[in-house]
């Protein structure tokens, strides 16, 4: 006798079943939303937000929260744009520094972040939502509100390359996926960071650093975000202020409506990928119907509600912060 899915096996599926409701409703309305080419848009517009929730999820995972992306952004892209075009501008000679240089900025921004967090014992939300405004000073102040030009063709064939389809961005960000995973599920400090989310002063009394392992998942979230500013700049071929731009919004959404718990210790970064492609989804099949950009907004806003009270039993917690 077939028995019925409990709670714990709804929650796990139904971002999912989401998902394929989505690409099913949209077909339905328009044909041509089930085609490579379209999805091909998915995966471009997936992309650079998918890196930055991927490094947000680690800060998650541990119970944290991030909100520094948007500012981080800006940074590595404005960093990487200066020396990319300081070393030649071309991949083909010595500007391929700026991707590593690129990287430990990043690094070195969710460093910060960390510390700030952890050692001056300020809310996480608080502290990177404060060091998401010195990123985007501190951008503001290197670019003095100029745009860089990126336009090497070799750089810029992550998006005009395509394998089976997909520009080579795509393939690359899977493969950046695939790394986080490994990360979160077969090493230490994934483990490190389950163990801080279910529960700090359990993994304090089992021997943990819980300081430490938080700083370091800040530095690792930063990584992301200076991965996912270089798949921006690849993107239009221009690095400013604005690159990181509403980065936080579909990073925070995409992580919830995958099924990541807000307080930490369950979900992960194949969850994330899941939100990402029901967001994106969303926004390019309202395009494909016609509908304005607010209305997109309003709905992505309203399916974050449903997550949260879908995913959340509410009558275990005795007060609602």
């Amino acid at each position: 006798m077939l028995s019925l899915p409990n709670r714990d096996e709804l929650q796990k599926w139904t971002p999912v079943l989401v998902l394929v409701a989505l690409i099913i409703f949209f077909t339905v309305v328009n044909p041509n939303f089930l085609s490579l080419r379209n999805f091909a848009r998915v995966g471009i517009s997936a992309t650079p937000p998918l890196m930055i929730a991927v490094g947000t999820t680690f800060i998650v995972i541990m119970g944290s929260i991030d909100l520094s992306m948007e500012g981080a952004v800006a940074v590595c892209a404005v960093v990487f744009a200066y020396i990319f075009m300081a070393l030649g501008g071309t991949l083909d000679g010595w500007a391929w520094i700026a991707i590593p240089a690129c990287c430990l900025v990043g690094a070195v921004f969710g460093l910060i972040n960390g510390i700030v967090h952890v050692a001056l014992r300020i809310p996480s939300f608080m502290a990177s939502l404060s060091m998401g405004f010195v990123g985007i000073g501190l951008s503001l102040v290197m670019t003095g509100g100029d745009r860089i030009r990126v336009e090497d063709p070799i750089f810029r064939a992550l998006l005009t390359e395509r394998y089976l389809g997909f520009p080579l961005m795509v393939h690359v960000a899977l493969l950046v996926l695939v790394a986080a995973w490994f990360i979160q599920s077969h090493t230490t400090l994934g483990r490190n960071f389950y163990a801080v989310g279910g529960g700090e002063d359990l993994a304090h009394a089992s021997g943990l650093n819980v300081r430490r392992v938080r700083i370091i998942g800040f530095a690792l979230a930063g990584i992301f975000y200076a991965i996912g500013s270089l798949f921006a700049v690849a993107q239009i071929g221009i690095a400013e202020t604005a690159t990181g731009y509403n980065f936080m919004f579909v990073a925070i959404t995409s992580i919830v409506v995958g099924g990541t718990a807000l307080w930490g210790g369950s979900g992960g970064v194949w969850n994330t990928l899941v939100g990402v492609l029901i967001v994106n989804v969303i926004n390019n099949g309202m395009i494909v119907m016609g509908l304005p950009r607010y209305i997109q907004d309003g709905v992505l806003g309203v399916l974050v509600i449903i997550a949260v009270v879908l995913s959340t039993d509410r009558k275990s917690l005795a007060f609602v912060k």
